[in-house]
């Protein structure tokens, strides 16, 4: 079984819970305080809390930040339609947008307090720089950290599903109470514990990429190309698109063949709506559906490389043949 969307699926494999991490008002609770503890040393922050992962809970972050706000475009599906609420509700948001080359149009931040933007964008995973928002802006930049996370952001979250496979709640770690602290007896200890042991564990292959675009170039010649620049992602990240078949046919026809690929943000069968990331680039719905992301993290031999890409290409011309 070959996982080349380790971006989409995470890498807890055995889960390890006891009732030490139970809490009560009334006691120490000492395994909980030193999770707390580790979790923000590792990432440099002071203060943290959980909350729902949701567009409900996104919400509850920007009305509790109560000040102007930009939102990329580029972010989760539930941090964009929370910012939609948010406008429904009479609260103003200024929406960054993608550039056709997919990456985020940060000239819209003046007069923003806090702007929603991740060192990479969703589904395509193209970079952002966020050192050079810091040099054109003094908002303090939140920022998702779950695939890459970057020193520069004033407030980082985790999303547990795509850490663990499990709906808990999101992670937030900040500095100078940019949010609210909530009680113990609210916290997911159970979306802490998971969450930190899944990023404790974490890792990407960074000799993957080069190799795999070397062999479908080789293999698919004029009927690969690229929505993204691949030299522009994430350094364990290739994105690109088939000509002539859809996204979805490809994924589950390799899914036969235990080879397993994404095509975007939670969509790892393509069963889901096609990617919002590509269509607010500008392309239509329909070239949208034809996007497709690997991801790296297991080591591979060259020869299993090839192998791999040789099954892409047999499932490939099969699904042109059943087309024509």
């Amino acid at each position: 079984m070959l996982h080349l969307n380790r971006l989409q699926y995470n890498s807890l494999q055995t889960i390890d819970l006891s009732n030490s991490l139970s809490l009560n008002a009334l006691k120490e609770n000492r395994e909980y305080e030193k999770l707390c503890l580790d979790f923000k040393d590792k990432y440099k922050h002071k203060m943290l809390k959980t909350f729902s992962f949701s567009k409900e809970g996104f919400l509850g972050l920007f009305l509790e930040l109560d000040a102007k706000i930009a939102i990329s475009l580029g972010e989760s599906q539930a941090v964009v339609e929370a910012g939609i609420l948010y406008e429904k509700l009479g609260f103003s948001v200024k929406w960054l947008e993608l550039n056709r080359d997919g990456s985020v149009d940060l000239s819209n931040l003046n007069g923003v307090d806090f702007v929603f933007v991740s060192s990479y964008v969703m589904d395509t995973f193209v970079k952002t720089d966020l050192g050079q928002i810091k040099k054109i802006s003094d908002a303090k930049i939140i920022s998702n950290a779950s695939a890459n996370y970057n020193e520069n952001s004033d407030a980082i979250y985790f999303d547990s599903y795509k850490l663990t496979g499990f709906a808990l709640s999101g992670v937030l770690l900040f500095n100078d109470e940019i949010f609210d602290l909530i009680s113990i007896g609210f916290m997911d200890t159970l979306a802490l514990k998971l969450c930190f042991d899944a990023l404790k564990i974490q890792s990407f292959n960074f000799e993957l990429k080069g190799k795999f675009l070397k062999e479908l170039k080789k293999s698919f010649k004029e009927d690969l190309y690229f929505f993204v620049d691949p030299n522009s992602t994430l350094e364990y990240s290739l994105h690109f698109g088939l000509k002539g078949i859809k996204a979805r046919e490809f994924i589950r026809t390799l899914a036969l063949s235990k080879i397993f690929i994404t095509n975007g943000e939670g969509c790892s069968l393509g069963l889901a709506k096609p990617s919002r990331v590509i269509q607010a680039m500008g392309y239509s719905e329909t070239q949208s559906r034809n996007s497709i992301e690997l991801s790296f993290m297991d080591e591979m031999s060259q020869e299993e490389i090839v192998s791999i890409v040789k099954t892409m290409r047999l499932k490939y011309t099969q699904l042109i043949s059943f087309n024509d």
